[in-house]
């Protein structure tokens, strides 16, 4: 009956749209714990202070919730139809991480695991909770017990049947649902996510300090970044894609099934001349939607600004001199940077 139900289910999260259905029992990532505080006490978390205020919980899925007994975990691919490093030589231009494209993936995923625990309800009973992203909750490691992929050199999950190009998402249950294999690495002598990274973020394979990668950088960092790093993001506004785009597993990759993880219009090299021109309201009303609203108008400049300073295009050098005065100090600061720069 369980073998049953878990054929159903993985069919069933198909339907839904997800890619990969794998299972594991909560306490199978018994090697989070140390592995997180030795991160913690390095500092690589940077400024995520989130990590260490929920540490017994995303180092422990049981003590999220004792009462669960497995966790079904889901890939779902938004694989993009080009190079995503492309744009990198267009210096005028900035580039934006694959993944903030299109919509934003915690609300069409978690959409589609709310209608999936539904349906496991409807079949079997039970209790469910949902989880995708922001909940204190070590995907990745779940995702390697479960025989989701594996956790590369970069600390990103990799799969044999989707590459990196994926989204995770997790349904944890009362119910007992035979659990699968978990991954085993395939990264073998492989180093080309290590050895392309822009800012050297991997002071050793499978480690990551955060306060050096250009994602954390133009995502989660606030205020100024160091000048040393400024110049190594180059055109990069809102995430980087390096380490995923050159893995080799990709050449597996399944294509991305939601239309909605598309790119939409302006999103794919957009102007950085256009996009310093934004204010709050024309900030909030051009990235409605996406994920990248969530950092505001001030922090997307000041990247923006960086990549100006970056692009070598005497042209932007009044964009940016225009912007030495802005009401942000961290704008400003970068607005005076660029300009030098490009003086």
């Amino acid at each position: 009956m369980k073998d049953d139900l878990k054929t159903r289910l993985v069919a069933q999260a198909r339907a839904e749209g997800f890619d990969l259905t794998r299972v594991c029992r909560p306490d199978a990532v018994g090697h989070v714990p140390a592995r997180l505080a030795e991160f913690l006490a390095k500092g690589y978390h940077g400024q995520m202070a989130w990590l260490a205020d929920r540490a017994a919980w995303r180092g422990d899925p049981a003590a999220l919730w004792p009462e669960a007994r497995s966790v079904i975990v889901l890939g779902e691919s938004y694989t993009p139809d080009d190079d995503p490093m492309a744009g990198l030589a267009r210096r005028d231009r900035g580039v934006i991480s694959v993944y903030a494209r299109g919509s934003d993936y915690h609300d069409l995923v978690k959409k589609r695991l709310k209608r999936l625990a539904r349906w496991l309800i409807a079949e079997a009973g039970g209790e469910v909770k949902v989880f995708v992203d922001t909940a204190p909750v070590p995907e990745k490691p779940l995702g390697q017990a479960a025989g989701l992929g594996w956790q590369g050199k970069h600390t990103n999950l990799v799969s044999r049947d989707l590459g990196s190009w994926f989204f995770i998402g997790s349904v944890f249950t009362t119910l007992e649902i035979s659990p699968d294999a978990p991954e085993t690495d395939h990264c073998g002598s492989c180093r080309a996510c290590l050895d392309v990274c822009p800012t050297d973020a991997f002071p050793a394979p499978y480690q990551l300090d955060a306060r050096r990668c250009i994602s954390y950088l133009t995502i989660e960092h606030k205020g100024p970044v160091a000048p040393e790093l400024r110049a190594k993001m180059g055109n990069r506004i809102y995430g980087c894609d390096d380490c995923l785009a050159v893995c080799p597993w990709n050449k597996f990759a399944a294509e991305a099934r939601e239309i909605r993880y598309a790119a939409r219009d302006g999103m794919v090299e957009p102007a950085l001349a256009e996009l310093a021109a934004l204010d709050d309201a024309a900030f909030r009303q051009r990235f409605s939607g996406s994920p990248i609203k969530r950092i505001g108008r001030d922090r997307f400049v000041r990247n923006v600004l960086y990549a100006i300073g970056n692009s070598g295009d005497l042209a932007l050098r009044a964009v940016a001199q225009g912007l030495v005065d802005d009401a942000d100090p961290t704008v400003a600061d970068a607005a005076r940077w660029a300009a030098a720069r490009l003086a």
